[in-house]
């Protein structure tokens, strides 16, 4: 039969284990490469023919340089 002391070693590993799995995925997930050029790439394709973005009544340079003229 399983002493105490083996239970509590193999309850202690086990948990050590658990956290080391844990913070591996969260690394794994922090650093993992997301398809951001598929997205941008289909978002420009969809804009594309919709005109211009810029506000209306101002010019995009005015916007863009902050300054007035």
């Amino acid at each position: 039969m399983i002493s105490d002391d083996d239970l509590h070693r193999l309850a202690v590993f086990l948990g050590c284990c658990a956290m080391m799995m844990i913070v591996l995925y969260h690394f794994l997930e922090v650093n993992a490469k997301d398809d951001i050029p598929d997205q941008k790439s289909a978002i420009k394709k969809s804009t594309s023919g919709s005109g211009t973005l810029a506000p209306t009544g101002s010019s995009s340079a005015e916007g863009v340089s902050g300054k007035d003229t």
